[in-house]
């Protein structure tokens, strides 16, 4: 169970290769002792010869004799480690992973699929695209012509480090690009799991509350950027930008904010420049 918000770790996660059209599964289960002992394991049905039962990390008490272990710790912990061999994979490669997070409905993917058509003749993109059900996002980012594989958590809230690592076994993105993680929309959890990225980035449509920053601070404490989506609708809708903006800056002074219309384009050239900007930097970074 995630420790942060209650979703069930019992999920079938799901990654499915929108090139070769291949799916892999993997059952987590876990199961309660008599004496309280919780022990998780996972069947891998993509190899069984991953069928693993991680009793050192996985084997926590709660509450015993008056003593609480952190169950928190022990996840993020274990998922740390692996974002870490995720980053290191990263740079080996020249890799710049973003990790774009929002609640539902913001318009990730429409901002994504107009990013990447925009941008495909000059930045090699890929994306990781993780939704609890269905490939609909993913078939979308297919129909632009670059790599996709489906990441399906199931009732998990969040895609983790774990999960990126075998997402990127079916990706494969190439060498000098760009990996887009599309996250699962939640405003809370994505926030507290390093996938190895180099960057978070928070989206917030006009269609929600200018409040969002300070109601869900840590998300927007742990993003380096805003993108502030859907404003052609402005005229329809009651959403006072510049409240909006203070709030994100009072919460996160040094992030970045930039207007957007996936839709018009108004605004779009601010977060190409960023982009390429960073592309160019994480390069030059690498490299020396």
């Amino acid at each position: 169970m995630c420790v942060t918000c209650g979703c069930s770790d019992d999920a079938d996660g799901k990654i499915t290769n929108l090139e070769t059209g291949e799916t892999e599964h993997n059952h987590h289960h876990t199961h309660t002792l008599p004496d309280g002992t919780v022990i998780t394991h996972s069947h891998d049905h993509h190899d069984h010869r991953n069928h693993v039962h991680d009793h050192e990390t996985s084997q926590i008490h709660a509450k015993i004799h008056g003593t609480t272990i952190s169950l928190e710790q022990e996840i993020l912990g274990k998922n740390n480690l692996i974002a870490a061999q995720n980053r290191g994979w990263f740079k080996g490669r020249n890799i710049l992973a973003l990790n774009l997070m929002s609640s539902p409905g913001a318009g990730k993917t429409t901002l994504l699929t107009r990013t990447i058509n925009d941008l495909k003749h000059q930045l090699p993109i890929s994306v990781i695209e993780g939704d609890q059900e269905t490939i609909n996002d993913a078939q979308k980012i297919k129909e632009t012509g670059c790599k996709v594989v489906q990441i399906n958590t199931g009732t998990g809230c969040h895609l983790d480090a774990s999960m990126i690592e075998r997402g990127l076994q079916q990706l494969n993105p190439p060498l000098n690009s760009v990996l887009m993680i599309e996250n699962v929309g939640n405003l809370v959890c994505p926030a507290l799991f390093d996938l190895g990225e180099q960057a978070k980035v928070v989206i917030l449509s006009v269609t929600e509350g200018e409040d969002k920053p300070i109601k869900y601070p840590h998300m927007f404490r742990a993003s380096e950027m805003m993108i502030l989506t859907k404003i052609d609708l402005l005229p329809y809708v009651q959403f006072d930008v510049q409240r909006c903006i203070e709030y994100a800056q009072q919460v996160n002074p040094q992030m970045q904010i930039f207007q957007v219309s996936a839709t018009t384009g108004a605004g779009l050239d601010t977060w190409y420049k960023w982009l390429t900007a960073k592309v160019m930097n994480y390069s030059n970074f690498i490299t020396t």
